[in-house]
């Protein structure tokens, strides 16, 4: 069993909780920089959350 698959293991089911708390990351590092950045914030934000979802439909 591969690093891969533990990290698939600890994401099953609990897919929502990590995208919220993704979600919160992202407005607390939102917070303290310039706006300038939000928008790259955001996006990464998103890769992140794709990147949890995509865990599951990996084999």
């Amino acid at each position: 069993m591969g690093l891969f698959d533990k990290v698939k293991g600890l994401v099953k089911g609990r897919e929502k909780q990590i995208n919220q708390g993704i979600d919160k990351v992202a407005d607390v590092v939102e917070s303290k920089i310039p706006d300038q950045h939000d928008a790259k914030v955001e996006q990464a934000a998103e890769k992140a959350k794709d990147f949890v979802d995509k865990l599951d439909d990996t084999k």
